[in-house]
């Protein structure tokens, strides 16, 4: 994956990880502020039965009737309310009374009249005048069986204001006794649970909306017309099954995409080639500076033909440098196949064997061939010769004099892999998993002068561009080798007027 690419990518991811973030902070902050919200209403209707009951409280005595009619009537009452998508038919509300002791005087649900509820948080705050609330698991098992109680005590004014006997200096208001006001948890839940999927359809959205600004984006600012010839080209090339369309149109988007992230990133792409390029020229314009200094001065004709030589010599793999660079960068922005052809791959290796024959005899080497009878596979014949090629050359650079290099084919499901072993002394382990990036160079082993180091990043690129992949490793037995790996029909092509 290049730089670029990893770049959008990453802005990409943490969008996503912005927007999962904030979703889980605010969907982990609902159950409480649910809580919070029913808990204040618990707190009106508390206070509103307490006030009802103090109306008729003399002499600590609490009468309870009134409040278990009203109740029971509630209980028969038809309710229906329908709050947003939630549909409610019965009061959910769990009442009970005490005295100033804390014992139960009257209980809605008629099981604990005459309990001791003193301990209960609620009941002994409420009774020494503080808010009491609390919430309390029926089933220990259960979470969602929470049931929140908020208490309001009941309070008796004395006998002189009662009576309506003026000012007393007895005159003051005594804690009687309570009431609780109960709300099961669950009652609620459904709320909750109803606001997390809008918000998680919010985010959804968000998410939606930007893959469509980003799909826009490509489309206006790339090629729109380019885009849906491609489509069309895409539907109606050899018809195929809906899978292999499904492919083309995936490839045909991705490639848009691809496209708009090189004309938004073109400027940073650009400064990375040129600064790259500016840094591996230093050492050939050097050496070429210092040797036509020294030609300046008298010396003999055997030096100074030494120094023209070393001249010569730079301006070539600097000219290689650029020539290299230019069709690489011309490879990486092609994006896909402009056009394939039945490729004969037994005979391309043989080509490539011809080729590099001199070379590797110059050198001492063995160009040895295991092919099967026949291999072929749909792609660009050029590009995939100069990628062995290229693979050749290197082995041959790496390899020892008298040893043989070895150039095989072998079928993987769909796939051909083009390999080639050297008898090297391998890839050291600094430069695992650099080779393929451009001017990553290895001395060679013989003391000659490194490559340009765009070899294996033109290999990799003529991969990608078929749908394959390409790699280099260390052989078990000794040596390194490479392999480039093709399908055998490339899942999409990309014709271009």
């Amino acid at each position: 994956m290049s730089r670029r690419t990893r770049i959008f990518v990453g802005i990409f991811v943490v969008y996503l990880a912005a927007v999962a973030f904030l979703l889980q902070r605010v969907t982990a902050d609902l159950d409480p502020r649910y809580r919070e919200s029913a808990e204040e209403s618990l707190v009106d209707t508390a206070n509103l039965l307490a006030t009802l009951l103090e109306r008729n409280t003399f002499n600590g005595v609490i009468p309870t009737d009134d409040l278990e009619r009203t109740l029971t009537h509630l209980a028969r009452r038809p309710i229906y309310a329908r709050i947003f998508e939630i549909e409610k038919t019965a009061v959910d509300l769990h009442v009970y009374v005490t005295d100033r002791n804390g014992i139960v005087l009257f209980d809605s649900r008629g099981r604990d009249v005459g309990q001791d509820f003193l301990a209960w948080r609620d009941v002994q705050l409420t009774l020494t005048g503080a808010y009491g609330a609390r919430t309390t698991l029926l089933d220990e098992g259960d979470a969602a069986s929470a049931v929140m109680y908020v208490g309001a005590a009941i309070r008796e004014r004395d006998a002189a204001r009662t009576l309506g006997l003026g000012p007393s200096i007895l005159a003051g208001e005594d804690i009687v006794g309570m009431v609780a006001v109960g709300k099961p948890v669950a009652a609620f839940l459904p709320f909750i649970a109803n606001a997390r999927q809008k918000l998680l359809l919010v985010g959804l959205i968000s998410v939606g909306a930007f893959a469509l600004l980003l799909f826009i984006a490509t489309v206006w600012l790339v090629r729109p017309f380019g885009l849906l010839r491609d489509v069309w080209i895409a539907v109606r090339r050899e018809g195929g099954s809906p899978l292999v369309l499904a492919r083309r149109l995936t490839h045909a988007l991705r490639t848009a995409f691809a496209e708009a992230r090189d004309t938004l990133a073109g400027r940073s792409y650009v400064d990375e080639y040129v600064q790259t390029l500016a840094h591996e020229l230093k050492s050939p314009l050097a050496a070429i500076r210092g040797a036509a200094e020294l030609l300046r001065e008298p010396m003999p004709e055997a030096t100074r033909a030494r120094f023209t030589g070393n001249i010569e010599e730079q301006t070539q793999r600097a000219q290689a440098m650029i020539d290299r660079l230019l069709e690489l960068s011309n490879l990486e922005r092609r994006g896909a196949l402009e056009q394939t052809e039945n490729v004969d791959l037994v005979a391309l290796v043989q080509a490539v064997r011809d080729e590099q024959q001199a070379t590797a005899q110059q050198r001492q080497v063995a160009l040895e061939l295991d092919l099967p009878p026949r291999a072929s596979l749909d792609g660009d014949a050029f590009l995939v010769h100069r990628a062995l090629a290229n693979l050749v050359r290197n082995a041959v650079d790496f390899a020892p004099a008298g040893s043989t290099v070895t150039i095989g084919l072998a079928p993987q499901h769909k796939r051909w892999q083009i390999m080639v072993r050297d008898r090297g002394p391998g890839l050291p382990d600094y430069a695992q998993g650099r080779v393929f990036e451009r001017f990553y160079s290895l001395p060679r082993p013989d003391g000659g002068r490194k490559s340009t180091g765009l070899g294996l990043a033109f290999v990799r690129e003529v991969a990608a561009l078929h749908g394959g992949s390409a790699s280099l490793a260390n052989h078990p037995d000794g040596g390194a080798l490479a392999t480039l790996t093709l399908p055998r029909q490339p899942s999409f092509v990309e014709r271009r007027a």
